[in-house]
């Protein structure tokens, strides 16, 4: 089959990240649809014929993908969407539809996965959900079209059949991810739209080396699932592509916890080392995965930033939330990690449950007093799949809610003590408390002078900090 793969535009001005768990607008990242391109990859695998259409990446607005789809004949046409842009995004299927009426127009998005009958009622021109397990699911379902079989035998997908939806069975994840080809890099005119955070120490890609996690967080969309690893070489083998194809500068492995395996982490920095990829990296993990000489280690390979999901401030709502970590274990991290060179990220959300106006100040105390480098506050979105969204439905809790308003940048939910406008005021004072230490600016300023690329990115991340507060109040940023 002709297959087309698309990205579709910016939001609003914002780019935005559909990528798994992380499917947001971010106007201060623009990332590679690399899910899209692990999947042409495994479609050329299966002899299809793959095309893509970044119109993110490019900046490409509708009329331009209109023309595009006018001028090329495909025979389905796979992308992906995301909950806050959702009719913005199916625009995409309608216009596949009347470019090429008899097209196969299928969606791709994660955080929805539960609701694969709402999604279908609300998306009339998309005619397939691909709900979850793409590695595995979209080769079946390509299959399935080129060979004219019945869409009932392809697990993980929902399908309109003789005017209704029909559901089918959950998907296996896919079984070796060292089976995986390399991503369909080539389909891309180049890397240089692309960074993360700030323009600086490209070229750049984000890579998953690893997805799942089997923790029990109750607000995580990716809670409980198992942990799918690729192996030290197989990561080294796709970075050396990178280098050798791209002069790759830059990477973000976009795994949900890296550190997960401490062997394998460690095995991936004597490669990198022993290779001398000289690549810069950054990575996900949870606080109680890292220790001193771990992060030595990563640093001596490159690592230049971990991002933390730190949550809270106090342990009390922590404990409430499944975190299975301490906070004391969070403020170890970060000054380990700082100790070692590494910039720390961490992120932090308002509004879980038995949060109080003390307990958020918890949350802005610790960030005062550890001084990560950079924080991005949120504030809670339920969503759909969540252990905690199926608990707020059973006590009540839970008005119905349009999955397109589920910002983590805008409340769309109180507390018992606080009001969604109260929870935005606390957002709002975090930031301030943060942008407006001294002490915060002084520590990033020192980091930014140990190399060249450290005070070009911080330079740069400094300035979309003030631009960030003072001219869009903090809208879109995560």
């Amino acid at each position: 089959m002709k297959v087309l793969l698309v990205n579709p535009p910016r939001f609003q001005g914002s780019s935005v990240v559909r990528e798994e768990r992380c499917e947001v607008p971010e106007r201060y990242s623009v990332l590679e649809p690399y899910s899209l391109l692990q999947l042409g990859g495994l479609l050329r695998q299966k002899g299809h014929q793959v095309g893509l259409i970044d119109a993110n990446g490019q900046d490409l607005g509708f009329s331009e993908i209109e023309s595009r789809f006018r001028s090329q004949a495909f025979d389905a046409m796979v992308f992906r969407f995301t909950p806050t842009t959702f009719d913005h995004d199916m625009r995409i299927a309608r216009l596949a539809k009347e470019a090429q009426p008899d097209v196969t127009t299928v969606g791709l998005s994660w955080t929805l996965r539960t609701l694969p009958k709402e999604v279908l009622a609300e998306a009339p021109a998309m005619d397939v959900y691909l709900r979850h397990e793409y590695e595995n699911v979209g080769p079946a379902l390509v299959d399935a079209l080129d060979d004219g079989r019945p869409l009932s035998g392809v697990a993980g997908i929902a399908y309109r059949e003789d005017g209704h939806v029909e559901v089918t069975r959950d998907a296996a994840p896919f079984p070796d991810y060292d089976a995986l080809p390399l991503p369909a890099y080539d389909l891309l005119p180049s890397l240089d739209p692309y960074f993360i955070s700030a323009r600086a120490g490209q070229p750049f890609t984000i890579m998953y080396t690893s997805k799942g996690c089997p923790y029990s967080c109750n607000f995580c969309t990716v809670a409980r699932t198992r942990w799918k690893d690729r192996s030290a070489e197989s990561v080294l083998s796709e970075l050396r592509y990178l280098r050798d194809h791209y002069r790759i500068r830059t990477v973000s492995f976009f795994d949900e916890t890296f550190t997960m395996s401490k062997k394998r982490a460690r095995a991936i920095c004597e490669g990198i080392r022993q290779e001398r990829l000289d690549v810069r990296w950054y990575c996900n993990t949870r606080v109680h995965l890292v220790d001193p000489d771990l992060l030595r280690d990563m640093r001596s390979a490159g690592c230049s930033g971990i991002s933390f999901g730190v949550e809270s401030g106090n342990q009390k709502i922590l404990d409430g939330a499944s975190k299975q970590a301490k906070v004391e274990d969070a403020a170890k991290a970060i000054h380990a990690a700082k100790a070692a060179g590494i910039k720390t990220y961490c992120a932090f959300i308002l509004g879980l449950p038995g949060e109080t106006r003390e307990t958020a100040m918890d949350t802005i105390r610790f960030a005062l007093k550890t001084l990560p480098n950079g924080a991005q506050f949120n504030v809670l979105a339920p969503y759909p799949g969540t252990q905690l969204h199926e608990q707020l439905q059973e006590q009540g809790l839970l008005p119905v809610m349009d999955w397109r308003k589920m910002y983590q940048d805008q409340a769309a939910l109180g507390t018992e003590s606080l009001t969604p406008a109260e929870l935005n005021e606390l957002r709002k004072k975090a930031y301030t408390s943060l942008y407006f230490s001294p002490r915060w600016w002084l520590q990033n300023v020192r980091f930014a002078l140990a190399s060249a690329v450290d005070f070009q990115l911080a330079s740069r991340y400094a300035m979309r900090v003030l631009n960030n507060y003072f001219v869009h109040g903090m809208h879109n940023s995560h």
